[in-house]
């Protein structure tokens, strides 16, 4: 391990706390002077990675044995709903003892189609399942659902699955669906685009388009971001991954046009030359770019109040890695400063050499200031954490 490397074992369940059904793992701690280190044990799902943080950080392993553990969700009451598409179940995960790991794993829904997106809001537990969005009747504390979900819309399905579901300040409801294809001139305006909605899911209309797969959503006082997933198919550095921050009305591209730099006007695709010139040239430009495929999905500013200050309102986004890159890349946790769009690793690990040991999807500030890391490669949820230089 090298000097100045403590190596703490913990298992679920150790000291006065009762073991947690599923785990049947050993997690591994590891705290050093420069770097977090966790890993080297097996584990469900494949060896643990070896992550690094930045000094004072330590990571360790809040949740195990899911099938693809997606975007996660706080209730009123503080437990931690997470989307299984794989399952087709939306999932408690809560950890009522405070020890820094999931008591257990409760299903609140089941039967639903590649759930991903979830919200709370008036009482409800919205999901946005593949091909429409979906609520349910939520009480503080409730571990299973009280009845059948209520169907609100309707969405395409088809091409890129996902579909994300977010509440703004003015109550509505913003939804993101992402484009049937790779390039292309979609035939459905909700393709490739965010609408908003009426909380019953009334009354909607486009909100941002040129988003060709707008994973990520989240509101920061009055400003909706999004990542976006760009093109594929013309090589490994083109284009740039994006992060917007979006506005009614916004266009921001595709399949038109794509940035090359922050905050700088974009380029033509090739594909379209300059069929659309008016449009790429009102195009909102990225405020932050990132390396191409890198695949960046969910993402959340950070509130709590336990990291160091200069991480406080800054963007932690999932990188998801490279599928199609000659030498796979990313597969990381950055930072973004929503105020310069410098991007910073903040969490490395999941890819060694050309393995791929962990796929970053979500984050959720925790009540506690800690930081939950979903990864659906490998079925985990990552707890991070500052504990001091």
């Amino acid at each position: 391990m090298g000097r100045g490397v403590k190596l703490t074992l913990s298992a679920p369940g150790a000291g006065p706390h009762p073991a947690v059904v599923g785990w049947g793992l050993v997690k591994r701690i590891v705290t050093a002077a420069f770097l977090g280190l966790v890993g080297a044990a097996h584990a469900q799902g494949g060896p643990l990675p070896q992550l690094r943080a930045p000094a004072g950080f330590k990571v360790g392993l809040y949740a195990s044995g899911f099938g693809q553990p997606r975007f996660m969700a706080l209730s009123p009451s503080g437990d931690l709903f997470v989307s299984d598409p794989q399952a087709g179940t939306v999932v408690v995960a809560s950890d009522r003892d405070r020890d820094g790991v999931a008591d257990g794993k409760a299903v609140f829904a089941s039967g639903l189609n590649r759930p991903h997106g979830l919200a709370f809001h008036g009482g409800f537990l919205y999901v946005a399942n593949t091909d429409g969005v979906v609520r349910f009747p939520y009480r503080s504390g409730d571990r299973k659902a009280s009845g059948p979900a209520q169907k609100l819309l309707s969405l395409p399905e088809g091409g890129h699955w996902t579909r994300t579901v977010v509440f703004g300040p003015d109550g509505k409801m913003y939804v993101s669906t992402g484009s049937s294809c790779n390039v292309c001139e979609e035939g459905d305006s909700r393709r490739a685009a965010v609408w908003v909605y009426d909380a019953d899911g009334k009354n909607g209309k486009p909100y941002a388009t040129g988003l060709r797969n707008a994973v990520g959503l989240e509101w920061f006082g009055a400003a909706l971001y999004a990542t976006n997933n760009g093109r594929d198919q013309l090589g490994d550095d083109l284009p740039p991954e994006g992060f917007y921050r979006l506005r009614a009305g916004g266009f921001y591209g595709w399949p038109y046009c794509y940035g090359t730099r922050a905050g700088q006007p974009q380029v033509w695709d090739r594909d379209f030359g300059k069929k659309n010139a008016a449009a790429c040239a009102s195009a909102t430009p990225a405020f932050a770019l990132t390396t191409a495929h890198s695949a960046p999905l969910g993402m959340a500013f950070y509130t709590g109040k336990t990291f160091p200050a200069s991480y406080r309102g800054r963007l932690f986004v999932g990188l998801h890695g490279s599928w199609n890159r000659s030498e796979k890349s990313s597969y990381k946790v950055v930072t973004i400063d929503p105020k310069t769009g410098r991007v910073s690793d903040f969490l490395t690990g999941f890819l060694s050499g050309q393995n791929v040991l962990g796929r970053p999807v979500d984050l959720q500030v925790m009540p506690d200031g800690s930081l939950l890391l979903t990864d659906d490669g490998e079925g985990r949820i990552w707890r991070i954490q500052f504990v001091g230089r």
